[in-house]
C-alpha cells in the first residue's frame, strides 16, 4: 500500500498522543497543519490514520532517527549480531555498528534508541486509530468496516510491541488509554508483555476477515501466524502447534490464495511479491517516494556491484560454509560444516584465475550469497574483489536477497538503492519450520521430518536452481538449463526417528538457518532456543573464533569479542528512554540485566 500523504496525517496525532519514544517538549510543540482527533473522527479520517499506522512498518518516518538503524528487516539486530553476516565496512566507518556487532554495546548507543522510537511511534499510531474510531459516529462507516479497522489497528499494535519484545524482552505495553493528555504515559516494563500481545493477536485473528481487497493488509491468517510466533517465543509448543497445523491445512493469503511454497527466488523478486508464500509482508514502493522503497536496507548492496554502495551487510564465511552438503546424501553437515572453508577469492584479484568450490552445495546458497564465478541474478557473473573494494574487511561475499534485478531497474528510485522489494515478516516456510519445532518438542519426530522435507524438497527442485548464463558477457540474454554449481540437496529418510530427538532438534534449527539466512531472524532464533543453557553464547563465540582466524581477513573489531551469557541475549533498554521515564526522581523503566 502506498503511504500517500497520510504519513503526515498520522504524524500529527503522534504529537497529540504521548509515547515513551518522544520527550515532553516535543509533544508540546504544535505541528504545522496539525489535525485534532475530533476532526478525524469520520470514515475518511480513521481510514487515513490506519494507513499511517501501516506506514511505519518499514521503520521510516520518525524524526531524528537514522534510516539504517530502524529498518524492518532487523539486519543489524538480527543479522550482523548473529553468525549470518558482518557489517563489512572499513574500520570506524560505522562506529556504532562495530560496537553492536562485537557485543560491546551499551544503553547510550543511538541504534537502540532509534529503534525504540520507531516501534513505539508505531504503537501510538495504532492506538490513535483505536482512540479516534471510538469517537466516530459517521453513518457512512458500517459496523463491519469499523470492526475490520479495529482489528487491523489491534494487530499492528501487537506487531510493533512484538518487535520490541524480540529486542528487549522487558518492555512497556501501551494500549489506547495511554496518552500524554491522560498523564499516564510513563508505563513500567516490569510486567511481562506477552499476555497482552497474545490477547491482541487473538482479537485480531477472531475479527479480521480471511481476505482483503488490498493485499498488503493483515488478514485473520496473518494474525494467527503472529500469535503462533508469540507462542514460539515463550516455548508454548502445544498452543503454537494447534494454530500452525490449522494454518498449514487451511491458511490463505489476503488475496485468497492458499499458502504454498513458491520458487525460492520468487520470495525476493519485486515482480513476484505477495505470492502464496507471503503470510505477512511490509509493502515497499518507489512510485511515490524513495523513502517507501525499503529505505532501511539502503546500505545492503554490494560494495562495487549493482547500485554500488556500502557492503554493510556482508555474508559471513560461516554462513556460506553452512550450505555444504554430504556428497552421498545431499544432507547438511550440521556438526562439521565449519571444519573447512568453501573455496573463496579472498585477496585474489578479479583478473587472476579462480576456481569456485567443486563440492556439493545446497542450492539456496546462490540465491542468498553472491560469490566469485557464479551468476548474480541477471547482473553478470560475480567478479569477486572487483565488487568488494575493501575485501580485506568485508570478506569475499555479497548479499543478494535485498537486491533488485537489472531488468527491473525501472522499478527503483533515482537513488538506485531503494526498491519495491517487499520485506516478508512471515512466510510459509517459517510456518512449516515452526511446526517442525513443535513436533520435535511435543509431537511426532516423523511429522517434524515431513515438514522439514517439504522445505528441502523445494530446495532440491532443479527448476529453482541458479543456472549459468547463455552468454556471460550479456547476462540479460537469459539462462541455460545448466546449474551454476554442483548442487545436491537430499531429503531426510529415517534420520529423525532413528537418531532421536536431539538430532531432530538440531536438524530443524539448521534448516531455519539455511532457509531464512540474511532475513534478520537468526539472532532471535538463537535467543529463543537458549533458555539459559548457553546455547546462544556457545554458537556465537564459536563463530567469532572461526571468523577471526581466517587468513587474509582482517576482522579487526571482532578480535577479542565475546558474547556474554546471561547478558547479550537481549539488548539494553535505551538510556534516553530510561531518563525520560523519571517520576519523582525514580525511573519507571528498568534496565535489563548486565547493562
Amino acid at each position: 500500500m502506498k503511504r500517500l500523504s497520510l504519513r503526515l496525517l498520522a504524524s500529527c496525532l503522534v504529537l497529540i498522543s504521548a509515547t515513551n519514544a518522544c520527550n515532553k517538549e516535543y509533544l508540546e510543540i504544535g505541528a504545522l497543519g496539525s489535525t485534532s482527533e475530533t476532526t478525524l473522527a469520520n470514515k475518511a479520517g480513521v481510514k487515513g490514520l490506519l494507513t499511517g499506522a501501516y506506514s511505519l512498518l518499514d521503520g521510516w518516518g520518525v524524526p531524528n532517527t537514522t534510516y539504517y538503524f530502524v529498518g524492518v528487516s532487523n539486519w543489524i539486530f538480527g543479522g550482523v549480531t548473529s553468525d549470518d553476516a558482518h557489517t563489512g565496512t572499513q574500520a570506524s566507518a560505522l562506529p556504532p555498528m562495530e560496537a553492536v556487532e562485537s557485543y560491546n554495546y551499551d544503553a547510550s548507543m543511538a541504534p537502540f534508541n532509534n529503534k525504540w522510537m520507531v516501534l513505539y511511534a508505531g504503537v501510538q499510531r495504532a492506538n490513535d486509530v483505536l482512540r479516534v474510531l471510538a469517537q466516530t459516529t459517521d453513518p457512512s462507516l458500517t459496523a463491519e468496516e469499523a470492526k475490520q479497522i479495529k482489528a487491523e489497528a489491534t494487530f499492528l499494535r501487537a506487531v510493533y510491541h512484538f518487535e520490541a519484545a524480540k529486542l528487549w524482552e522487558n518492555i512497556p505495553y501501551l494500549d489506547e488509554t495511554v496518552s500524554y493528555a491522560n498523564s499516564n504515559y510513563n508505563v513500567a516494563n516490569t510486567t511481562s508483555p506477552w499476555p497482552k500481545l497474545e490477547a491482541d493477536f487473538k482479537f485480531a485473528a477472531d475479527n479480521l476477515s480471511a481476505t482483503k481487497t488490498e493485499v498488503g493488509r493483515a488478514n485473520s491468517w496473518a494474525a494467527k501466524a503472529f500469535l503462533a510466533k508469540t507462542y514460539m517465543f515463550q516455548d508454548k509448543y502445544t498452543e503454537a502447534k494447534a494454530i500452525l497445523t490449522d494454518i498449514i491445512a487451511n491458511g490463505v493469503t489476503a488475496s485468497g490464495a492458499k499458502y504454498a511454497l513458491v520458487n525460492y527466488a520468487d520470495n525476493f523478486n519485486p515482480s513476484k511479491k505477495n505470492g502464496p508464500e507471503s503470510v505477512f509482508a511490509v509493502q515497499m514502493s518507489v512510485a511515490d517516494s524513495y523513502q517507501n522503497g525499503n529505505y532501511g536496507d539502503a546500505l545492503n548492496f554490494p560494495m562495487g556491484g549493482p547500485a554500488t554502495c556500502c557492503g554493510a551487510y556482508q555474508p559471513s564465511f560461516s554462513l556460506v560454509n553452512s550450505y555444504k552438503t554430504d556428497p552421498a546424501t545431499g544432507l547438511p553437515l550440521i556438526d562439521t560444516f565449519n571444519d573447512s572453508d568453501i573455496a573463496n577469492d579472498q585477496n585474489i584479484e578479479s583478473s587472476a584465475p579462480f576456481t569456485p568450490y567443486q563440492g556439493t552445495l545446497d542450492a539456496r546458497l546462490d540465491w542468498t550469497v553472491g560469490r566469485r564465478g557464479i551468476p548474480y541474478l541477471d547482473w553478470g557473473v560475480h567478479p569477486g574483489k572487483a565488487w568488494i573494494r575493501v575485501q580485506a574487511v568485508a570478506g569475499p561475499y555479497s548479499p543478494i536477497k535485498t537486491i533488485y534485478y537489472q531488468a527491473q531497474a525501472a522499478t527503483t528510485s533515482a537513488f538506485s538503492r531503494w526498491t519495491s522489494n517487499n520485506y516478508t515478516m512471515i512466510r510459509f516456510a517459517d510456518v512449516l519450520l515452526w511446526a517442525a519445532e513443535c513436533e520435535v518438542e511435543i509431537g511426532s519426530l516423523a511429522q517434524a521430518q515431513t515438514y522439514v522435507n517439504m522445505v528441502r524438497a523445494r530446495a532440491a527442485n532443479q527448476a529453482g536452481w541458479v543456472k549459468k548464463y547463455v552468454d556471460n558477457t550479456a547476462p540479460l540474454k537469459g539462462f541455460t538449463n545448466e546449474p551454476a554449481a554442483n548442487y545436491k540437496v537430499g531429503l531426510y529418510t529415517t534420520e529423525f526417528t532413528t537418531k532421536g530427538k536431539d538430532f531432530a532438534r538440531e536438524a530443524v534449527r539448521f534448516e531455519r538457518k539455511l532457509e531464512l539466512a540474511m532475513e534478520g531472524h537468526r539472532f532471535f532464533d538463537l535467543r529463543r532456543w537458549d533458555n539459559g543453557t548457553g546455547y546462544m553464547a556457545n554458537t556465537l563465540n564459536a563463530y567469532v573464533k572461526h571468523e577471526t582466524s581466517i587468513p587474509g581477513y582482517d576482522f579487526t573489531y571482532m578480535k577479542g569479542a565475546t558474547f556474554k551469557k546471561g547478558k547479550n541475549e537481549i539488548y539494553p533498554i535505551p538510556q534516553a528512554q530510561i531518563d525520560l521515564s523519571v517520576v519523582n526522581g525514580t525511573s519507571v523503566l528498568k534496565q535489563n540485566t548486565g547493562y
